[in-house]
Parts: C-alpha cells; sequence; structure tokens
C-alpha cells in the first residue's frame, strides 16, 4: 500500500501537466517491451518496435528491467517536457543520487561493469546513456506520440473535470481503484509498503500511456513529490496514422460527417480553438465555428473561456457517445482500468 500523507497546503499545490512526460513514457514502455500481458495495445506495439529497436536498446532495459526498482534519475523533475531538456538534466545528475540508485539496483541483480561508471558521474558514459535514449525515443515512441498524448491529454481533461465536480479530496478518492481517503492520507494500492509525506511540497499528477495497473511514484524525496498514474486506453491497437480514432461510420449516420469527426478530434486533443479545429478537420473557421456551437448545444462537447480565448473539450456525454459507436474503444472510466503493470519498488 501507498500511503500519500497531505498537508492543507498540498492540496492547493496538485499538478496535472500539459503534455506527457519523455522520460516517463521512455522508462515505463522500456519495462512493457520486457513483459507480456497488459493492454492490447502495448502487445501491438512490441511486434511493431521490436524489429525496429537498435542494439544500444540492451544499456536501457539493464537499468529499466520490468521488475523491481529502477533508477530514480532515469525521470528527473525538469520543469520542461522537452526530451533535450530532460536528457540535460540526466547528465548533469547530482553523481551522490546517481551512486546512490546504482548501488540500490546492484541489491537486486548483477549490473555491467559500465554501471560503475554511471555511479562515479562519467559524463561521457552519462551521454552515452542519453544518446541511446533518444534514439530508443525516436524509434520506439516518436512515430506513436499523437497517441501517447492523446491519451495523457484526455485524463488530464478528466482530472481536471473531477477536481472541478468532486473537489481535491473527492477527486483523489476517485482517480485510483480501490483507493480511498482518510485523515489527511491517500491509501493506494502499491506492489510495496511506502509512506510518501508531502510536507506542503505538493504533488505532481502525470497520466502516462505505458502505466500499467498501478500508480508509480520515486523512492528517493524531491522537490516536489510525483505520481504517476496510468491512462485509460481508448483503442485496441497502436497505430503510426494519427487518423486512429476517427469517428465510425454509425456515429457518421448519427450526427453526420463533419461533426462527427469535429468531436472525435476535439476527444483527442486537449483544449483545442476553433482555429486549430478548422485547421485539423479542414473546413473554414466559420463552419468549424458552427458545428462546435452545435455539438455543445447537444451537450457532447464544453467550451472553456480563457484570456487567450475559447477551447474546446469533449464532454462526458460526447466521451460516452465516441465509445458506445465504436468496437475499438473502451468506456472512458478512468476508475475500473483493469490489471496494470507498475515500476515495482520491491
Amino acid at each position: 500500500m501507498l500511503r500519500i500523507h497531505f498537508t492543507a497546503n498540498d492540496l492547493g499545490r496538485i499538478q496535472v501537466p500539459p503534455e506527457p512526460h519523455p522520460l516517463w513514457e521512455v522508462l515505463l514502455s522500456l519495462h512493457q517491451l520486457q513483459t507480456r500481458g497488459g493492454s492490447p495495445l502495448f502487445e501491438s506495439w512490441r511486434r511493431e518496435v521490436a524489429v525496429k529497436l537498435p542494439p544500444s536498446t540492451a544499456m536501457l532495459t539493464t537499468l529499466a528491467r520490468p521488475h523491481g526498482y529502477s533508477p530514480d534519475f532515469l525521470t528527473p523533475t525538469t520543469a520542461s517536457h522537452d526530451l533535450g531538456a530532460a536528457l540535460t538534466e540526466i547528465v548533469n545528475t547530482d553523481a551522490d543520487h546517481l551512486r546512490a540508485d546504482i548501488s540500490k539496483l546492484a541489491e537486486e541483480t548483477s549490473l555491467p561493469s559500465w554501471t560503475q561508471a554511471v555511479a562515479r558521474g562519467d559524463k561521457d558514459m552519462l551521454t552515452l546513456l542519453t544518446n541511446n535514449i533518444h534514439n530508443y525515443y525516436v524509434t520506439a515512441l516518436k512515430p506513436y506520440w499523437h497517441a501517447v498524448r492523446a491519451h495523457t491529454q484526455a485524463s488530464r481533461a478528466y482530472v481536471a473535470d473531477l477536481l472541478l465536480t468532486e473537489g481535491v479530496e473527492g477527486a483523489l478518492g476517485r482517480m485510483f481503484p480501490n483507493s480511498t481517503w482518510r485523515n489527511w492520507t491517500l491509501h493506494v494500492p502499491y506492489p510495496v509498503d511506502q509512506d510518501l509525506h508531502l510536507q506542503g511540497r505538493g504533488l505532481i499528477l502525470i497520466p502516462a500511456f505505458f502505466c500499467w495497473r498501478l500508480p508509480v511514484t520515486l523512492v528517493r524525496s524531491r522537490s516536489t513529490p510525483m505520481l504517476v498514474y496510468p491512462v485509460q486506453h481508448k483503442f485496441d491497437t497502436l497505430s503510426t496514422d494519427p487518423s486512429v480514432g476517427t469517428p465510425s461510420p454509425s456515429l457518421e449516420k448519427l450526427i453526420g460527417r463533419t461533426r462527427a469527426t469535429i468531436l472525435s478530434t476535439i476527444s483527442m486533443n486537449y483544449g483545442m480553438n476553433t482555429t486549430e479545429l478548422a485547421n485539423a478537420v479542414h473546413t473554414s473557421l466559420a463552419s468549424a465555428s458552427q458545428h462546435a456551437s452545435a455539438l455543445r448545444d447537444a451537450g457532447l462537447i464544453t467550451t472553456v473561456r480563457r484570456t487567450a480565448g475559447a477551447v474546446h473539450r469533449v464532454s462526458k456525454l460526447g466521451a460516452n457517445l465516441l465509445a458506445s459507436s465504436s468496437p475499438r474503444m473502451e468506456p472512458a472510466h478512468i476508475k475500473n482500468p483493469g490489471t496494470r503493470q507498475a515500476r515495482s519498488l520491491s
């Protein structure tokens, strides 16, 4: 069981990043690469990437084992979700942290000699490691990033709606299966027994596409703790084609092809404005605005006013309609995500 201890200050410092975290997706996808099971998406992805992965991926799987501890330095808390900035932070990791992480990993498994250079903070070895991470990302994740991004942003929107309708305590109690909130502590099922004391630092909630079954956190305390949690997976195949998620023929018959396309596009992109929507579906601004108004009047989307303008989001009714109209989609509900493989710290 993971017990996350909150204070009043922590409740006001919960964040959900607007973009997927590239290094968390790298780490968790490496876990999925070495296992079987989980969502059908992962099986199709494994088959596609297995024949394309560079030999240097072996260096990464040595550190990111599918079970047990994976070094904390592989997922730094950089404020930027740019892969280059995150990799630079890995290279600049404090030597004490590197030594502690490699020592903990060595308690669980035999390690090759090059890991000692990592533990010493050798810049050449760390640069080689980050180059290999970049090559893995380009091969195994970048072609699918549109789907990763769409799923994580949809999850972010769901959490935002929960916070608005249920409040912070109610949302935290509903986000994870079999979790409970009592006495300022969130109790979440976890592969090991662990306490996380926030102590006024807040909590970053990170939706992750390749997270499966249980949320994930770190061993080493950081300035702002993170909890990585699984998104709800909408499709049973993971394609490099951004058109995955296009509306089904049944939905087109129900509300028309253009409106079905607009509804599907909004569901796959968090917070699109009308200009972005018009460009995405190749229609005029006036037409996109008219169709968005019709969908909003029908309760299928919501429009949120912001300082820089208005953005559209699919509503719960719209998400349910999309789910029920397509046999390739699972019910869009985050409460019961099924059996997932998480990063274990045992």
